[in-house]
């Protein structure tokens, strides 16, 4: 037996400019979804997958209804789930018809022999799997329209708002471990363009040998090395909190002032979370059902 544990981030970046308690608030709420489930006894794919919901469905994060437009003004979403029990994942990439994009990337990994479906084609299995579709306006926020069409207006692209990818990882009373990743990708992003947060072993890995992880900021960064199979199989030598500043040590050795979070679970039950970004909203819940949060994350 194990002791459920928790833990969701809302991405890495400056969030400059947001209400925190807001921020921070929706991170909680994340946490507790997913905790409400570990402790009537379900698994952590399950709890992973309801703690990534509602951060699709608050338009404070960069995914689902909060998704970045592309510089079409569309949205395009990415998402990954892994289960840590046999090393598997289902992935969907450049998804515009689905409202929560974690759901139909748990049904790609469970009701599918495949793993991972882009486009078109992952808008259309959903329909096969039972999820309806929604229009690809009704997933534009107020807020990410308004600021499309400054940067048409302006024929400039700003930095963005300083947010980024969602995720959750999290293990169940049986020991299983799991991760979930969801994000609408880059601010103006080229249409087509998929980051890391659906490639499995770069958004997100698990391994009930070793832990979990979920993966967020620059995806052509974070992907180019794998930056959650590295952190998960540091986990063998650290604890979640040591193995996730060891792996961001490494990538800031490589590449110069990289931006990128980490949220790790391990197989011993120690959570951690580490960024080298501004902010990285963050929650977790205590073994006595205690929810706690931070925007900041410090050694």
């Amino acid at each position: 037996m194990a002791t459920p544990k928790i833990m969701v981030h809302g991405g890495a970046g400056s969030w400059q400019g947001f209400d925190e308690d807001a921020v921070l608030d929706g991170v909680r709420a994340a946490a507790l979804a997913g905790w409400t489930v570990l402790k009537a006894g379900g698994t952590a794919v399950e709890a992973v997958e309801a703690a990534t919901i509602p951060l699709e469905d608050n338009p404070l994060y960069d995914a689902g209804v909060g998704s970045f437009l592309n510089e079409l003004g569309e949205v395009e979403m990415d998402a990954l789930i892994t289960d840590g029990r046999d090393i598997r994942f289902g992935a969907v990439a450049a998804v515009r018809r689905v409202k929560n994009p974690i759901i139909l990337a748990r049904k790609v990994m469970t009701e599918t022999d495949n793993c991972f479906f882009a486009g078109d084609g992952a808008d259309m299995l959903a329909v096969q799997l039972g999820i309806p579709l929604v229009s690809n306006i009704a997933m534009i926020s107020d807020a990410e329209w308004a600021a499309f069409q400054a940067r048409q207006m302006a024929e400039v692209v700003p930095a963005g708002h300083g947010t980024g990818t969602v995720g959750a990882v999290a293990i169940d009373v049986d020991g299983h471990l799991a991760s979930a990743t969801s994000t609408g990708g880059t601010l103006n992003k080229k249409k087509g363009r998929v980051g890391d947060s659906p490639i499995f072993g770069a958004g997100g890995y698990a391994d009930d040998l070793l832990g979990a992880a979920s993966a967020t900021g620059i995806g052509e960064n974070i992907m180019r090395f794998l930056l959650c199979k590295r952190v998960v199989d540091g986990l063998g030598q650290a604890d979640a909190s040591t193995a996730a500043w060891a792996a961001l040590d490494f990538l800031t050795s490589r590449i110069p002032k990289p931006e990128a979070g980490l949220i790790v679970c391990g197989a011993d039950g120690s959570l951690g979370a580490a960024h080298t970004t501004a902010a990285m909203p963050i929650a977790w819940v205590n073994a006595d059902g205690t929810v706690q949060a931070a925007m900041r994350t410090r050694r």
